[in-house]
């Protein structure tokens, strides 16, 4: 790998398509060198990390592309082959390339290699299969010749090697409109892009590892419009607390929700907020509810949802979370009118979100957390319509309903209406179970109320709630999680001093 390589075990900056060549001119200029040398600094990054990465690969099937991308795959090619390889490279329009990458495969040319036709038979069985067809300038659905060469990679049994983004996925949404290629290891070159990170893209570009080919420079750096965070970036947002601390200054937090029959929704998400570090807890429910909640979790202070005892609580909270179990009947109405007229800090989930479709209005003191179903209500539109372009959704939600939004789901986006963006880089497909959302409002209150932003908030809560669901499925597997199940690793992630891996 090269001195430059990154494992993401960090935060990282995420950069749309289009700020790429500018990204790459200021690369070049920092690093004094000229756009041939950044693509033989890319084809020597993907050399030297195949080589370390599959040490007894001898045979390489190279497929290029029409572009950069492809000028990448030559560069490699010809190091291969002056090391030693057996290299097969099957070529896309390999007659009318850009400057540099024409430059490559005049190089690989020059050293004996030979460009196989897309629809040639692919000779002998590889090791190896590196993908340079199509790069992060795709905008629709591959065809041929790119779309043959894809579906022949189905037909091998060997490990692909894909370079800046599998061919197929699109590099700023992770759509997939048609065929793709199904890497084992994604190595992306300069900066993250934002497709590889969410949505369908994540079946697809495995392994996702960076090399940036250099340094950009600070002012572009600080620039980028989207972040990645792991579990390493929540000591940014959770400092030790003061000696001092005492549960009234740790956040008064009030639950609303859990109707008749509902009430271990209401339940998961206040204890998720205990768990998180809140001082104080409340929840307001149906009467049949309570003696469920107080025998299982007698930390909590639980009664009826009374107009009463409402309005009581609406003064004394910090922080109010509605939606878990809320239901759409008449009084789960009147509860959401009511904290409508507050003027403290809430967060939406569940049903609060499903009538905030039906009764919209925009409020910027105010979290939301909707999966993809929701999201879809919320915007008009269709589920795969938001999961089409997942990063689109979460600004129009952001644009229509202000504050905070996170957009639950494979690559949990957060979004504010400040402009900010963060991808949480962490979580499985075993959270994809009953009371996982209910689990992470209560998370994301929590920090909250101990006094962070509400958009760092929502930041730091997705990544700790995820990371808790990484750390339970590497202990015991991802099929038959609970969301339960987080609430004891949780605590290790919402403590900075526990230094987490």
């Amino acid at each position: 790998m090269s001195e430059h390589h990154q494992d993401l075990s960090s935060s990282s900056a995420v950069w749309p398509v289009n700020a790429f060549p500018e990204l790459e001119r200021a690369l070049c200029e920092s690093g004094d060198i000229t756009c041939w040398q950044l693509m033989q600094q890319a084809g020597m990054a993907a050399f030297t990390y195949l080589r370390q990465t599959w040490p007894a690969a001898r045979h390489l099937r190279i497929l290029c592309g029409a572009g950069n991308n492809g000028g990448d795959g030559y560069v490699l090619a010809t190091l291969a082959s002056m090391a030693g390889y057996t290299v097969s490279v099957m070529a896309c329009d390999h007659k009318d390339l850009p400057p540099e990458a024409a430059q490559a495969r005049d190089q690989w040319l020059a050293c004996g290699g030979e460009c196989q036709p897309a629809d040639g038979e692919w000779i002998g069985q590889e090791d190896l299969i590196v993908d340079a067809l199509l790069g992060i300038g795709l905008n629709r659905a591959p065809e041929d010749p790119y779309l043959s060469l894809i579906e022949k990679t189905r037909q091998r049994q060997v490990p692909i090697l894909a370079l800046d983004i599998p061919s197929g996925v699109m590099a700023d949404s992770g759509a997939v409109p048609g065929a793709a290629i199904k890497a084992t290891v994604t190595l992306s070159f300069i900066a993250l892009k934002a497709g590889l990170l969410t949505g369908k893209a994540r079946d697809y570009c495995g392994r996702v590892t960076l090399d940036p080919l250099g340094t950009l420079p600070d002012p572009v750096l600080t620039a980028a419009p989207i972040w990645r965070r792991t579990a390493r970036d929540l000591s940014r947002w959770l400092q030790p607390r003061q000696g001092t601390s005492h549960k009234g200054n740790n956040g008064r937090l009030v639950f609303i929700g859990g109707a008749e029959g509902t009430g271990g929704a209401i339940r998961l998400a206040a204890e998720a907020a205990l768990r998180s570090g809140a001082g104080l807890v409340r929840v307001l429910t149906h009467a049949s509810n309570i003696p469920a909640i107080l025998s299982a979790r007698p930390e909590l202070m639980v009664a009826e949802a009374s107009d009463e005892k409402l309005q009581e609580a609406l003064e004394w909270a910090d922080m109010l979370v509605i939606g878990p179990g809320l239901g759409q009947s008449q009084r789960a109405r009147q509860l959401l009118n009511q904290v409508k007229k507050s003027k403290k800090d809430t967060l939406w989930d569940a049903d609060a979100l499903n009538l905030l479709a039906i009764d919209p209005d925009t409020r910027q003191n105010r979290i939301l957390t909707p999966h993809p179903g929701e999201a879809a209500r919320l915007l008009g539109s269709t589920v795969s319509a938001v999961e089409r372009d997942r990063l689109q959704a979460a600004r129009e939600l952001t644009l229509r309903y202000g504050g905070v939004v996170v957009l639950k789901g494979a690559g949990t986006l957060i979004t504010s209406f400040k402009d900010e963006m963060t991808i949480a880089d962490a979580g499985n497909p075993g959270m994809a179970t009953g009371g996982m959302g209910d689990v992470l409002s209560g998370v994301i209150a929590a920090l909250a109320g101990q006094k962070l932003s509400l958009y760092d908030a929502a930041c730091a809560g997705v990544v700790a709630h995820s990371a808790a669901a990484d750390a339970v499925a590497s202990e015991s597997g991802m099929r038959g999680m609970l969301a339960s199940d987080l609430f004891i690793p949780l605590r290790r992630f919402v403590n900075p001093d526990m230094n987490v891996k």
